[in-house]
């Protein structure tokens, strides 16, 4: 049963939305229907209500999604908003739609995007995984975020050959480590407001910390937005290389640590933008002439369902005509056919950018 403290707090945020001109997914889908069906709602074994679900977008107007999962189950049971935000965000992923099972195809089919080395700078592909058995951030006790580490900072240092590192606490770290991992742009720090709002900082900065190889070429975020976000990346445009080495390092993490995964959904992750693959492939690329012509820019990336950020990424601007592309769907398709995608649209991009 949902208390009645809960309950008062979800109807006058619900009312706050309603009446805003916020451009959320959270406030297109979440009718008066949708959210009197939802509101006496909560997860079995966590015990998670819509609150937990939609309070960083009734906090935050200017959410582009404004909804989280608390824990795996809340997509079930909240699927009534879930679903269509899903379908939304990924593309026409209907829930009658079962995400394909995982596929990295040929890693050594991608080759470099910029041979000559003039347009891309740095080049990442990155996905996040969730462990078997925990819930995500908001239900996470700090005993749990402390175990969690553990199981992660074991499984990292049994790693061996490129991917060989170490990992660095957040708890107790020390000034000139803290400098290092912040001037290499590693250190992520305490979540912005939209993670504040949805409860994902609670216990900070227990049970967090940093891996990386000896090379810097390779990531492992522990309890940031997932609970793990795995990361290749380098200076810039062999995208092969970079893939090849972040499937490597998937597929030697899970032999130790079970991974949440969903039939229909694919790898459960605490925000439904990054469902089904978690697969973000994308590249810091200057492309000055596009800079100047957005809209084309804009219709190329539309055409390939790339996304075009600032040079910061979110919400930022682009300096000097670089900017953060990547893949947008990363659900109802193969993690191949979502980097396919990357590479696909990153090399017509500096086609069109010769041309010009």
């Amino acid at each position: 049963m949902v208390d009645a403290a809960v309950l008062a707090k979800l109807e006058e945020g619900y009312a706050k939305l309603a009446a805003s001109d916020s451009k959320s997914l959270l406030k297109k889908y979440l009718t008066k229907e949708v959210f009197d069906n939802l509101k006496n709602k909560v997860t079995p074994t966590f015990k998670s209500t819509l609150l937990d679900v939609i309070q960083s977008g009734l906090e935050n107007h200017d959410s582009g999604v404004g909804i989280y999962a608390p824990d795996a189950e809340s997509y079930t049971v909240f699927a009534d908003l879930f679903d269509p935000i899903i379908e939304d965000y990924h593309g026409g992923f209907k829930k009658t739609d079962k995400h394909p099972a995982s596929t990295f195809g040929d890693v050594a089919s991608f080759g470099n995007v910029d041979p000559t080395n003039e347009y891309v700078i740095s080049t990442r592909v990155r996905c996040g995984r969730s462990m078997q058995g925990y819930p995500f951030n908001p239900c996470l006790t700090e005993a749990q975020y402390k175990e969690m580490e553990g199981k992660v900072s074991s499984t990292l240092s049994g790693l061996d050959g490129e991917l060989k590192g170490k990992f660095y606490p957040l708890t107790g770290m020390e000034k000139a480590v803290q400098q290092q991992l912040i001037d290499d742009h590693f250190l992520f720090k305490e979540g912005d407001r939209f993670l504040q709002a949805a409860n994902a900082c609670r216990f900070w900065p227990s049970g967090r910390g940093i891996y990386h190889n000896d090379a810097k070429t390779f990531l492992v975020w522990c309890n940031e937005e997932d609970h793990l976000r795995i990361i290749s990346m380098q200076q810039g445009g062999d995208l092969g290389q970079i893939y090849k080495r972040l499937v490597t390092a998937v597929n030697e993490i899970e032999k130790r640590v079970p991974f949440s995964h969903d039939d229909r959904l694919g790898f459960l992750t605490f925000c439904p933008t990054n469902l089904g693959t978690t697969i973000r492939a994308s590249v810091h690329i200057k492309v000055p002439k596009l800079a100047s012509n957005k809209a084309k820019l804009e219709e190329v990336a539309a055409k390939y369902n790339l996304q075009v950020r600032g040079t910061r990424g979110e919400h930022t601007e682009a300096e000097g005509g670089v900017y953060d592309i990547s893949n947008k769907r990363r659900m109802g398709l193969t993690e191949y056919d979502a980097v396919k995608e990357m590479y696909d649209g990153i090399t017509e991009l500096i086609k069109l950018e010769k041309s010009l």
